[in-house]
């Protein structure tokens, strides 16, 4: 026979499996989100050192023939003249020309604030990933315990 002190005491153990549930979701989208600004984070990254590498393949002094991408994966050969300025887009509708090296020195400054975010994101990753397991492993002793 049951108690009022026992079903009182069985609501209170039901609300905290429920609002442990609750955070996880919450953690488990939270989640999401720093894997979605990962990847994007990674494209970015990809992108920064393409850009650094076709800078400085490119010939300074004479011609180069190139290709060029007009979009849905179809090119166009083109002649790039040597290059002494760039076009270097800050945001926010501000574009800035730029010598070859100040533009390489722009792309490898970009270069390490990308690393250090990622570095910083995976942290953010791991320390929710710890989270969600521990917070997993709680509802699974308290589950356990009340059968």
């Amino acid at each position: 026979m049951s108690t009022a002190g026992d079903a009182s005491q069985q609501a209170a153990i039901e609300q905290r499996i429920n609002e442990m549930a609750q955070q996880s979701k919450v953690l488990e989208a939270y989640m999401n989100d720093i894997i979605s600004r990962q990847i994007t984070l990674t494209r970015l990254l990809e992108e920064a050192r393409s850009a650094s590498t076709t800078i400085q393949s490119i010939a300074s002094d004479s011609e180069t023939e190139s290709l060029m991408p007009i979009g849905i994966g179809i090119f166009v050969k083109t002649n790039v003249p040597p290059i002494k300025k760039l076009l270097v887009s800050l945001g926010a509708g501000v574009t800035v020309e730029k010598g070859r090296e100040d533009a390489l020195n722009y792309i490898e400054s970009r270069i390490k604030e990308y690393e250090i975010a990622a570095r910083q994101l995976d942290a953010q990753r791991q320390e929710i990933a710890m989270r969600i397991e521990q917070i997993q492993g709680q509802l699974t002793r308290m589950l356990q315990s009340g059968r």
